[in-house]
């Protein structure tokens, strides 16, 4: 019988980690996660598929950790032995780490360091090897250079968050070169879903479509409207993780649509999607703005499409409406359930 492949994944809870978690074991997986310990649940995401793991079919497992502690990756990874790790784990919201510099380093430049640290010694010691996937962000290009964006553009890091993802960026190439580890570095460009957190602005916007058309909420405050993103389905984008993966070599990926579009743009389509006109409903608020802003982000995914055979299958209307229909059906149902409202 051959044995199952086991992944390991920070930020499990997150966005990209449930759907990850969901791709990987339909692949056949056994899949842990790292999470924090709080003295609340933060397990939403991916609650519909964990399994007492005491129970027999159980291939889902999590383990209490933390980026910043260098020990116990350590002592999961030597638990664990997986052959894949994904490093998904970060302060990812831009605008806070302007506000929380110094963790949102030690998490995500300094826990990346940490990661490849200890899979470094695991694999000298054991001889099993681990394969690593590192994800980067388009934030790296920052005030861009170039044109489209594509693996050879110049980083120019224009927040406390992109900074740290460089640093993270050019220590997994630097551990590729000289430890002769698999590691793969995925530029994500933006990727949204009905799992994104409730803070950043795609889902702030079709959460206050929901709760507009509920007549819960009146009005809608907003940074940077002229702000260009590329924006893609995280379900996608996980899908490019893992082919990164399996490739002969390890090697850097543009992972994007190859669109930009503008705050405005999303607006006009999640508003106009519920027949509401954006403009009776938005208000600036300079307190989003951030300190330096990153103002057109369009990715270059030929490489990704060329090497690994990977294609976007959302647009980005239909990912607007998808996500404005899951927000509206998700306060629907929690109306039916008698829940009430915040």
């Amino acid at each position: 019988m051959t044995q199952r492949k086991r992944s390991l994944i920070t930020g499990i809870t997150g966005q990209d980690g449930s759907y990850l978690s969901e791709f990987l074991l339909e692949k056949g997986y056994e899949v842990h996660g790292i999470i924090r310990r709080s003295s609340s649940f933060n397990t939403d995401r991916i609650d519909h598929i964990y399994i007492d793991p005491h129970e027999e079919k159980a291939r889902f497992f999590l383990h209490y950790g933390d980026l910043t502690d260098g020990t116990t990756l350590r002592r999961i990874l030597e638990e664990i032995e997986p052959q894949e790790v994904y490093n998904l784990g970060a302060q990812s919201h831009v605008r806070v780490s302007f506000d929380s510099p110094e963790y949102t380093v030690d998490t995500v430049a300094m826990g990346t360091l940490r990661l490849l640290e200890a899979i470094r010694d695991y694999q000298h010691r054991t001889g099993n090897q681990v394969r690593f996937y590192q994800a980067g962000s388009s934030e790296m290009f920052g005030k861009v250079q170039e044109v489209p964006q594509k693996e050879t553009t110049p980083f120019y890091p224009r927040s406390p968050y992109s900074c740290a993802k460089v640093y993270a960026h050019w220590q997994t190439i630097n551990y590729r070169e000289s430890y002769d580890l698999f590691a793969c570095n995925g530029i994500l460009f933006n990727h949204e879903s009905p799992r994104r957190g409730e803070t950043f602005v795609t889902r702030k916007i079709t959460r206050a479509v929901a709760r507009i058309t509920a007549g819960l909420q009146k009005k809608i405050y907003l940074g940077n409207l002229d702000a260009k993103r590329d924006w893609g389905y995280a379900k996608d984008y996980v899908r490019a993780m893992w082919l990164m993966l399996q490739q002969e070599q390890p090697d850097d990926y543009v992972v994007a649509t190859n669109e930009t579009h503008s705050i405005r743009e999303f607006l006009d389509i999640a508003f106009t999607h519920v027949g509401l006109t954006w403009q009776d409903y938005v208000e600036f608020d300079e307190r989003y703005l951030r300190p330096a802003e990153v103002d057109l982000l369009i990715g270059d995914p030929s490489k990704t499409k060329e090497k690994l055979g990977w294609e976007p299958s959302v647009t980005f209307e239909e990912l607007v409406k998808l996500m404005v229909d899951s927000d509206r059906e998700a306060l629907e149902k929690t109306k039916q359930l008698g829940n009430g409202f915040d």
